[in-house]
């Protein structure tokens, strides 16, 4: 039989090429250019008379979120790593998290000396389930993580009332939701603190880099000293020359600040990501439809959503088509279609490679802290089901046009019309 899948040698249904990421703001270039001559390159540079970029991006994405309060850090993971620590996390201590997201959910928590407690999952958000949240709690729990992931909202009114009921804080990880609100209120500013990832493939990015939200005035000192080595802004600035960190010793901490270039090309990012934000949505929707029509189910969002950001879309295949062909083999057939990265979605943490504490000694901290940490004491159907079934695109293929999302119907369409062809 004459193949007509381009995986398998026939034609690709699309040749051109998809808007690139990262897009650069207009005043990007001017922004690192201010920075490569002012002689401060870091918040642990010298003061040179005028506000570091690192003050003028916490404002503004402070501002953005509708908080008090923004830190800005090296990574996502860095940022996470901050917020549990400023939680008081440490070792021993049991903090939940959802079995489906990232690897660094769960070995940020490792690498802060405490056991993640892995979560099923709901079946049609990807999100923590407060039901499972609720049955995993123990008398060493000391905090939630709550992941936004994909392009859907957590259900976040059932999570802060099991949060407050056991005295338990909430951290919102939104790396995957700049932009999001949740009745109205932006995410990462609903719980005790959000962290942010600005790593190269996020909406809002700066190739890499984070922050931490909060509306709590003492977290975010914590954080402070935290990410800068027991060391925080001072609160009246100094004189040129001389360094605007102030040497505390309230808290010891380690060196996650983020750099000048860094925050200079996110004070300018900022600036569009409304704009792009709405863009991907409109154009979603718009999948949403082509690809229900197919029969496939695009994630959904919690009820509580009111505007959803879409760092990758997400969608389970249709139920009783290609079931016997592993997931890997349906996106390579899409990819090579569309000429574009078309990806299962997550592994279930547990089941992760990635996700190996055994390979690192310094986690080695006796038998039963090593039993406690053993990925395979946890039983993740939801997520090990999603994980089947659900592939995704990165967000730039949303930034194009009414054509674009035609083509990817029409991918779908063709791999599951000629879905014999992967059948071994």
């Amino acid at each position: 039989m004459v193949s007509r899948l381009a995986v398998n040698g026939g034609d690709a249904l699309r040749t051109r090429p998809w808007p690139a990421w990262p897009q650069p703001a207009p005043g990007v270039a001017g922004a690192m250019a201010d920075v490569l001559g002012s002689g401060r390159w870091s918040i642990s540079g010298p003061y040179r008379g005028t506000d570091s970029y690192e003050r003028r991006f916490a404002r503004a994405f402070a501002a953005y979120n509708g908080v008090p309060h923004c830190v800005p850090a090296a990574s996502g993971t860095a940022g996470l790593m901050l917020a549990l620590e400023a939680c008081e996390v440490g070792a021993g201590d049991e903090v939940i998290v959802p079995g489906l997201s990232w690897v660094a959910s769960g070995s940020t928590i490792l690498g802060v000396n405490a056991v993640p407690v892995f979560c099923d999952v709901e079946a049609d958000t990807l999100c923590l389930s407060p039901d499972a949240v609720e049955a995993a709690i123990t008398e060493r729990t000391r905090a939630i993580v709550v992941v936004h992931l994909y392009s859907a909202l957590a259900d976040m009114d059932p999570l802060l009332r099991i949060a407050e009921r056991h005295g338990l804080p909430l951290i919102e990880d939104c790396a995957q939701a700049h932009g999001a609100t949740y009745r109205g209120v932006k995410v990462g500013a609903l719980s005790t603190a959000g962290t942010f990832s600005m790593q190269h493939s996020k909406v809002l990015t700066s190739g890499e880099g984070g922050a931490v939200v909060t509306r709590d005035a003492h977290f975010a000192r914590r954080v402070e000293h935290l990410r800068a080595d027991g060391r925080c802004l001072s609160a009246t600035l100094p004189s040129p020359g001389a360094m605007e960190l102030v040497e505390t010793g309230e808290l010891m901490g380690s060196n996650r600040c983020l750099s000048e270039f860094q925050a200079a090309i996110l004070t300018e990012q900022l600036t569009i990501l409304d704009e792009q934000n709405e863009t991907r949505r409109s154009n979603a929707a718009r999948l949403d439809g082509l690809l229900g029509g197919l029969g496939l189910r695009p994630q959904t969002t919690s009820a509580g959503t009111t505007s959803r950001t879409y760092y990758t879309y997400a969608v389970r295949l249709p139920d009783g088509v290609l079931e016997d062909v592993p997931v890997t083999e349906v996106t390579d057939a899409l990819t090579a279609e569309l000429g574009f990265p078309v990806l299962p979605c997550y592994a279930p943490i547990p089941a992760n490679k990635l996700y190996a504490p055994h390979t690192r000694r310094r986690y080695t901290l006796g038998l039963t802290h090593e039993e406690r940490i053993d990925p395979k004491r946890f039983a993740l159907p939801v997520c090990e089901g999603a994980a089947r079934r659900t592939v995704t695109l990165h967000h730039a293929a949303l930034l194009g046009g009414e054509e674009d999302m035609g083509d990817i119907a029409a991918a779908f369409a063709k791999v599951l019309r000629h879905g014999a062809e992967l059948v071994h």
